[in-house]
């Protein structure tokens, strides 16, 4: 259905109705059903109340309608609406809440950008629009402008008497601390919410609140910190399926897998929790970190059998790369071809990544290619970037080069790699090869000397990890000491308290060799480094990895 609302005509200003009236009270009660069905038929409602001779005042029916037009992501009816409200000279707070419901429209389409310039030009901000513009940029994944806006509006509420954080605006910041593992704002934050929420002077509303303290949970898990993550696990008084869900998969994602599925069993069996179907991908996650087949089996097939959950793509996905990981390729392609549903490319890149580990061989490896390939997906490049690596391992440069040529060709570009780190409440992020920090010299001076010490300890690099195709091997060297986690590393020793852990994120898996550098890092500067990857954590301690070197 696509209610076109072109030829709507301009509501007047002569003979208005009551704003309650119940045409316009049943367009709210439509576009607050939550329902599909129901949200069309609001947008219907509003194009037939402005196609009558007493349309009701836009700015009572435009933003139920817009709210609709939000819950569908309805893009091309929401620009119509806003047209439509561009039209009139809205009186000023009628106007800004009009904005605001624009604003979640953009959101929830996904255009974040479009909701900070439409924010941009709100002449008189209300705390609602500060709270939907942070919401609309931490919901579409960009965590830093999220933040940056959100120090904004406390620069804004020191100026402005009434405009100051409320919990919802520190809930949205929950999220973007979460996404950026930004755990010294995320703390701050976490404080923030105890003073806007525990008026009774000690948190306990805090406390109570479930939908909090799953945020808290995940918010502490995602910056590395899992003991305070647990912590607040631990002490909530009340906990609903999503708490033992971000729980399970915190401990797994950390590597301690054993934990993570004693207390999926806790859940399950002492507290009586019914496992749904993302319970199952947290606790065959843990499986799969730890490279438990049998137990991933056997939740596998409890899943199936004694609760009747039909399995998902990720399901199935995690099941090909427990198997695959560990060796039986055979049976995870069996798996895949039992699956109730389509195998995606996410599956076949497993397999290929499986089968460049394993050194399963050239020609099953460029099979999984050429399937992986063969299905519709964004992530093409991936796959290139796996096949080469695969060329790169049996040192076949020539076929290496061959894959990049054919990247180039199509079009096609390796995701770039970037690494981030929080120092001081700031979120500082690095490329490879990056020039750009204002800390530049000292970084590279950094560098060069736990380069030297890595080189005394007897290191070696990993020639099959560089990036790209180099004639030479001091070339491909280079590549690898240009790293994105390897200055963000160089960074964290210049700047970190002494005895704190250095926590990056990177938007990419870490690749052999700077995962190898990382462990000597850690004994050699007695530094704990805390690396969350696009797959799981890595704690660096003592010269060794919480993942076992199992990743």
């Amino acid at each position: 259905m696509n209610p076109s609302l072109a030829a709507t005509p301009l509501p007047t200003t002569s003979n208005r109705p009551d704003p309650t009236s119940s045409s316009v009270q049943l367009l709210r009660s439509l576009a607050r059903s939550r329902r599909a069905h129901l949200a069309h038929r609001a947008l219907l409602l509003f194009r037939s109340l402005h196609a009558s001779p007493s349309p009701p005042p836009l700015h009572f029916s435009l933003p139920p309608a817009l709210s609709a037009a939000s819950f569908l992501a309805a893009l091309p009816e929401g620009r119509q609406l806003h047209a439509l409200a561009a039209k009139l000279a809205l009186p000023e707070r009628a106007h800004t809440v009009v904005a605001n419901s624009l604003l979640h429209l953009y959101a929830s389409c996904g255009l974040p950008a479009a909701a900070l310039a439409l924010f941009r030009r709100i002449p008189a901000k209300s705390l609602v629009s500060w709270n939907t513009a942070v919401d609309a940029l931490a919901g579409n994944g960009d965590h830093i402008a999220a933040l940056d806006l959100f120090r904004e509006l406390q620069l804004e509420g020191a100026a402005t008497a009434g405009l100051a954080p409320d919990a919802y605006t520190v809930q949205s910041v929950l999220g973007a601390c979460a996404g950026a593992g930004a755990l010294s704002l995320g703390v701050y934050a976490h404080a923030l919410l105890l003073r806007e929420l525990g008026g009774d002077g000690d948190g306990q509303a805090v406390s109570r609140d479930v939908l909090i303290n799953n945020s808290l949970v995940d918010l502490y898990g995602k910056c590395g910190a899992v003991e305070l993550a647990r912590q607040v696990f631990d002490r909530m008084p009340e906990r609903d399926i999503t708490s033992w869900n971000v729980m399970i998969l915190t401990l797994a994602n950390h590597g301690r897998v054993r934990e993570s599925v004693e207390l999926f069993d806790r859940m399950a069996r002492a507290e009586k929790f019914v496992p749904n179907a993302i319970t199952f991908v947290a606790v065959l996650s843990a499986c799969n970190h730890g490279g438990m087949v049998e137990e991933g089996r056997r939740y596998f097939q409890m899943m199936v059998s004694e609760y009747g959950i039909r399995p998902r793509i990720e399901h199935y996905g995690c099941m090909v790369d427990i198997l695959a990981r560990a060796g039986f390729i055979e049976e995870a392609l069996d798996v895949v071809s039992g699956m109730n549903c389509r195998p995606d490319a996410i599956i076949w890149r497993s397999l290929l990544d499986a089968c460049c580990k394993q050194n399963a061989g050239l020609e099953l490896s460029e099979a999984m290619a050429k399937l992986a390939l063969d299905v519709p997906d964004d992530a093409v490049s991936g796959v290139y970037v796996l096949l080469s690596q695969v060329y790169a391992s049996a040192q076949r440069w020539n076929d290496v080069g061959m894959v990049r040529r054919l990247m180039r060709e199509e079009g096609l570009k390796k995701e770039p790699g970037f690494s981030s780190i929080e120092m001081d409440g700031l979120v500082h992020q690095f490329v490879a090869g990056d020039t750009s920090h204002p800390l530049t010299e000292e970084i590279y001076k950094k560098l060069d000397e736990i380069e030297q010490r890595l080189t005394s300890s007897g290191y070696k690099p990993n020639l099959s990890a560089a990036p790209m195709v180099a004639g030479i091997d001091h070339a491909k060297g280079a590549a690898l000491r240009l790293h994105s986690e390897r200055l963000a590393i160089s960074f964290g020793l210049l700047k970190a308290t002494d005895g704190a852990p250095i926590r990056i994120l990177k938007n990419l898996r870490v690749c052999k060799d700077c995962h190898t550098i990382s462990k000597i890092i850690s004994e050699l500067y007695g530094v704990e480094i805390i690396v969350r990857d696009r797959i799981r954590f890595h704690h660096f301690k003592d010269g060794a990895c919480s993942c076992k070197d199992y990743w």
